[in-house]
């Protein structure tokens, strides 16, 4: 009703009463939620948003030299209705085998893949038809990839990425001495790059990421063949950049979970095209542990835990024995019933060495939705003439 008068009342002109609108708007405009209102943010539309995306890929029926298997799909599913939202200044992170379409994903997302069926807006902007307009918004760091001319030398690459930019010449020149100091190849900045290390490569790489200053920036394996000093390194750097402005977005793809853990805001567990789970890595890693678990180390010898198993709130009770120690693992209903099993071991004679909580980690969330860690040959692969 307030909003109504504020908006459609009005006074009887020479009727010597004054405007209705005014005379409210002034009494809401100093009440305490009015201020609470212009402080309330407004929502921006996502940075990436994709809707039911798929992408497919025709198999060839016969092989050169090969006879055809008759068991052999007609097609390969890299990515099978894929749904995402990733909000402003957010670094989201995508987790998952290899051949799980991640790099599909990242592919479409930059405008190098078209998809097979399905929406996905980069910005706000439809990766098929503004795609022009998407890509001098974005850039891409792949890990591995053999990019840059062996002929010119790293400062002279890295300029050359920075003009087909736009980006004015003295400012490339400035930020590529910047970014060549933050991965420590200051150094080898008139070197050629077909005399570089592979490592070397890679932060040659990582560096051409940023020297657009990107407004959305993908990383697909940034990390890959460093070494842990620059991968530190690496990691400290992304932490700052993204916090020196609000609105820059990062996507990031690792194998590494500590990685993953540490940098993303938000997470996204992906397999065999589909997304398992999306949240942050905290409430990721709660919907794993349905019981507090607790590891002591004993002295050795009769120390009261063999029958912990039948404490109440003791769900199951797990030792190993060592020459030096007794390893012990219990796994509680509730959080207190530790003070009981710890009285129990005490007042029977035993000496506690040490007593920690185990707490769940993402790979352990990765197991649990997958089926197996990263590094488990059995994961599935996708045929070797399909994009991962």
């Amino acid at each position: 009703m307030l909003l109504y008068l504020a908006v459609c009342g009005k006074s009887i002109p020479g009727d010597g009463f004054p405007d209705p609108a005014e005379a409210l708007l002034a009494r809401f405009t100093r009440l305490p939620e009015w201020h609470a209102l212009r402080r309330m943010p407004t929502m921006a539309p996502p940075a990436i948003r994709t809707d039911q995306l798929t992408r497919t890929y025709r198999l060839p029926k016969k092989r050169w030299g090969k006879s055809p298997k008759t068991d052999t799909p007609a097609e390969f599913t890299a990515l099978d209705g894929v749904t995402l939202e990733v909000r402003p200044g957010e670094l989201f992170g995508l987790l998952g085998p290899n051949g799980a379409g991640k790099t599909t994903l990242i592919k479409i997302l930059t405008t190098l893949l078209a998809p097979t069926a399905g929406t996905a807006h980069v910005d706000g902007l439809d990766v098929v038809s503004q795609a022009d307009l998407i890509r001098p918004r974005i850039n891409m760091v792949s890990g591995g990839e053999s990019s840059g001319y062996g002929i010119l030398n790293v400062r002279e690459n890295l300029w050359l990425f920075a003009r087909i930019y736009g980006v004015p010449t003295a400012t490339a020149y400035s930020r590529i001495d910047h970014m060549l100091g933050v991965v420590g190849l200051a150094e080898n900045a008139g070197s050629r790059v077909s005399h570089l290390s592979t490592g070397q490569r890679q932060k040659m790489n990582f560096c051409r990421g940023f020297i657009t200053d990107p407004r959305i920036l993908f990383l697909d394996e940034p990390t890959l063949g460093l070494d842990v000093t620059s991968a530190r390194a690496i990691r400290t750097f992304i932490r700052g950049w993204m916090r020196e402005h609000t609105e820059r977005t990062l996507l990031l793809t690792t194998h590494y979970m500590a990685e993953a853990d540490e940098l993303c805001d938000r997470l996204a567990i992906i397999d065999r095209g589909k997304v398992l789970a999306c949240d942050s890595p905290a409430n990721l890693k709660k919907q794993v542990q349905r019981y507090p678990i607790y590891e002591l180390s004993l002295a050795p010898g009769e120390n009261g835990w063999a029958d912990l198993g039948k404490l109440p709130g003791v769900h199951q009770s797990l030792t190993t024995t060592t020459p030096t120690t007794v390893e012990l693992k219990v796994v509680l209903q509730e959080e207190p019933v530790i003070g009981a099993v710890v009285q129990r071991l005490v007042t029977s004679g035993g000496h506690i060495l040490a007593l920690k909580k185990v707490e769940p980690t993402l790979e352990d969330v990765f197991i649990e939705l997958v089926g197996h860690g990263l590094s488990d040959p059995a994961e599935r692969l996708p045929p070797s003439n399909t994009p991962a």
